[in-house]
């Protein structure tokens, strides 16, 4: 009997897997086992070697090998018309360390930095990964060389939480190190001021980056939803309010509703696609998302 990769969508699944590189191999493989018994349409995890023929295309690049065999036109392309250079972004800041359940958004954000790492080597395509809090911690410049895979997967398989949320600024100083266009993907809670957020998102639109943004939020900080008297201590700055959860509920879902809403809005006016999750959710979602946004970036 084989094994259902498709299970390891599921981010407490993953948690029982050995190493990070195991778990970004289930989760592509089983995201790609499910594309193809799936309705969507228009998606490919093969961008690299070839693409469909279109009107103005040079006829001595089609592919008749690949043709006798699909009985469709597909022309080959060059490396430096294929590859995209990819930037993944990953909050390490402390509020990132939070998990009502199993998994913290940090493992979450882990996993799914490790599923796109994977993916996009796959498609021969060249990704690094920035670590951030009130900085940049860790910068690793994009590749596509094989042993990048390995580069990457280390560093999450190691990353422990850090200080304080600076989002802003973090996006500005990797927007002054990126000097060629490509796609930019940033994961992370979002908890700071939106201005400061939106500043740093324009720096990138300006520059001409694709730029994807996964919102990460553990289910209890949507839903709020605590049955007894506590104390809710700033995992950042350390402030302790005690309260009687059910009291406030409505207001704080109501606050949280209206914060993802309007990031969304603003993302939407500067061009950014935005993707909320949360850490209980499959991630076939975020990874469509991904897909989507690499399609529309070729």
């Amino acid at each position: 009997m084989t094994t259902d990769k498709r299970k390891y969508l599921n981010p407490q699944t993953l948690a029982t897997l050995a190493n990070m590189q195991l778990r970004a191999r289930m989760v592509v493989e089983g995201f790609i086992v499910g594309l193809h018994k799936s309705p969507y349409h228009g998606f490919s995890v093969e961008f690299a070697e070839h693409r469909a023929y279109g009107p103005g295309d040079n006829l001595r690049y089609l592919d008749w090998r690949l043709y006798g065999k699909t009985d469709r036109f597909y022309v080959k392309q060059f490396e430096e018309e294929t590859n995209l250079k990819a930037h993944i972004m990953l909050d390490i800041s402390r509020s990132m360390a939070y998990g009502s359940d199993e998994i913290s958004k940090l493992q979450y954000g882990s996993y799914l930095s490790a599923a796109l790492t994977y993916l996009l080597l796959r498609q021969q395509d060249a990704v690094g990964l920035t670590l951030f809090d009130t900085e940049i911690r860790t910068h690793i410049r994009p590749s596509s060389r094989p042993s990048m895979l390995n580069n990457i997967l280390s560093h999450l398989e190691n990353v422990t939480p850090g200080e304080e949320t600076a989002i802003g600024n973090s996006l500005h100083h990797l927007a002054d190190r990126i000097n060629r266009r490509g796609l930019v993907i940033i994961i992370s809670d979002m908890l700071d001021e939106l201005d400061n957020i939106l500043y740093g998102l324009k720096h990138f639109r300006h520059d001409r980056h694709e730029v994807l943004v996964f919102h990460v939020l553990d289910p209890r900080e949507i839903d709020f939803d605590f049955d007894a008297q506590a104390k809710f201590k700033d995992m950042e700055s350390g402030e302790v309010i005690a309260t009687e959860p059910w009291h406030i509920q409505k207001d704080y879902q109501a606050a949280v509703k209206q914060f993802q809403s309007s990031l969304s809005m603003r993302c939407r006016e500067q061009h950014v696609d935005y993707v909320p999750l949360t850490t209980d959710q499959s991630l076939d979602v975020a990874l469509l998302a991904y897909l989507s946004k690499r399609h529309s970036a070729r």
